[in-house]
């Protein structure tokens, strides 16, 4: 363990964040540069001789959390990559972008506020790659078997990484223009600078692994003949299909789902626009989604002028503290305040948009909403509350469904779904398909980040037993493996 008594000695501090009225000029992330190592070694000696890490239970990857912080807190930032690197591929992404049930889970949480985790583990790989202790891991052999990997999100990264240095030959395939998937082109820039994927790619490059953009299997290229070239597949295409707002006026121009915005403020970053072709400039914006990605179109409107912010969610407000039937160690839904949270605009609880209203020409202008409550368990609208908010732009951020059935990859192979509408699997994240696998969103429906990674590492696994009848990669979990984050 770290400092036996460094929970009573320190207080929890996070990374300190740049002012708003500065980092809403620029698109660069929200925190201060630096600013987390000076203290990470104190934030690092507050983990506990816990007996059981419940902070193991809490990670999707199981992150060996005490080892590492006992390093971090020594100050020996080669062995604390090392032990980061057992059980994730790209800690550099989990550590800015997962919401950290491990901290959740943390003993100390349960009176105290818990470790720094995402931050102790954010500061060792960033050292890390200022170090040069991140380097290829090119395969001693080849096995001489090839595998494509359909979708480069963090859960075709991690399976490609882990495929590839078992010495297969692997080739990835994304249907974008550039590799990421919503990692490149769902997550603003001022959540993670996208030099953090490039690097990773160059690594992956060295050390075997093929990428094939502009390539949308199903579509470009028939799943069928896809299955001909190689001799196994992993399917990582995500769940893509957004949840729609089926109300009178949805067909109104300015009206997008979130992913059709935020990708174009990407896009900007990458040099590829001047201005957007959807931007919130001057105008009243309204976010339906209280969760992540309604966040992210909060904070883009922000940095692009809009006249003013509000983001409608349809549940209650959640309590600052945990409730009864979420008890510590399971992840509590709580009242969040993110960074884009922090610069501005309303947040609205307990309504439903019930109509958009338009102008002459077609282009939203008002959103009509009401306040709803539940009465006994169904809900219901308030008499009496409805009302309308101004609205030039709306974005709608309400989650996906399920991976795209448009593209016919999933009618190409010949694959079964779940009662869910997510693809099938087995325990090996083989679907009904002999040799094609599936990982992340496309077989566990919408979640974290953390667990993408995780169910890759495991797809990888149980395709290199396919093809070569025993593995050595870790296995960190089953397909059948859920937690209260969906």
């Amino acid at each position: 363990m770290a400092d036996p008594k460094g929970f009573l000695n320190h207080g929890r501090e996070v990374a300190k964040s740049r002012p708003v009225d500065v980092r809403l000029k620029d698109w660069n992330e929200v925190y201060v540069p630096g600013s987390l190592l000076p203290i990470i070694s104190k934030q690092a000696s507050r983990c506990m001789d816990c007996g059981i890490p419940f902070c193991h239970n809490g990670c999707p990857l199981g992150n060996l959390i005490p080892e590492w912080n006992d390093f971090a807190y020594r100050e020996d930032w080669s062995a604390a990559s090392e032990r980061l690197h057992a059980t994730n591929n790209f800690p550099e992404f989990t550590g800015r972008l997962c919401p950290a049930p491990c901290e959740s889970a943390c003993v100390l949480a349960i009176n105290q506020p818990a470790v720094t985790i995402k931050n102790v583990e954010v500061s060792i790989i960033d050292k890390a790659w200022d170090s040069g202790d991140v380097e290829p891991q090119a395969p001693e052999r080849l096995s001489g078997k090839t595998v494509a990997v359909i979708g480069s999100g963090p859960a075709g990264l991690a399976a490609a990484q882990q495929l590839t240095r078992a010495g297969h030959t692997v080739a990835v395939y994304e249907r974008a223009d550039r590799v990421g998937g919503l990692l490149r082109y769902g997550i603003p820039e001022f959540k993670m600078e996208k030099r953090h994927i490039n690097r990773r790619i160059e690594q992956m490059r060295a050390e075997g692994t093929r990428f094939r953009t502009g390539i949308e299997i199903g579509r470009d290229l028939k799943a069928t003949d896809l299955k001909k070239r190689y001799d196994a597949v992993v399917i990582a295409a995500g769940a893509t299909t957004a949840r729609d707002l089926p109300v009178p006026g949805r067909e109104l121009n300015g009206i997008h789902q979130a992913m059709e915005y935020l990708p174009l403020a990407n896009k900007v970053q990458e040099g590829d626009y001047v201005t957007p072709p959807i931007s919130a400039e001057g105008k009243h914006v309204v976010v339906i989604g209280g969760g992540d990605t309604g966040a992210d179109c909060v904070g883009t409107a922000h940095r692009q002028g809009a006249a003013s912010v509000t983001q409608l969610e349809i549940m209650p407000r959640p309590g600052e503290d945990r409730a009864p039937h979420q008890p510590w160690p399971t992840f509590p839904m709580l009242y969040k305040v993110t960074s884009a949270h922090e610069e501005g605009g309303e947040r609205v609880y307990s309504v439903s948009t019930t109509h958009f209203e338009g102008d002459e020409d077609g282009n939203v202008q008002w959103l009509h909403l009401s306040e709803v409550e539940f009465i006994d368990g169904k809900l219901t609208s308030k008499p009496g509350t409805e009302r309308k908010i101004p609205a030039q732009l709306v974005t709608l951020a309400m989650g996906f469904t399920g991976t795209d059935r448009e593209n016919g990859l999933v009618e190409q192979f010949g694959l079964e779904l779940d009662e869910r509408g997510n693809i099938a699997r087995d325990a090996d994240f083989q679907t009904n398909v002999p040799g094609v696998f599936v990982a992340g969103d496309a077989g566990r429906g919408q979640s974290l980040i953390v667990w993408a990674i995780a169910e890759g590492r495991s797809a990888a696994r149980g395709c290199d037993r396919f093809l070569t009848g025993a593995s050595e990669l870790p296995a960190p979990i089953r397909p059948t493996d859920r937690s209260l984050m969906v």
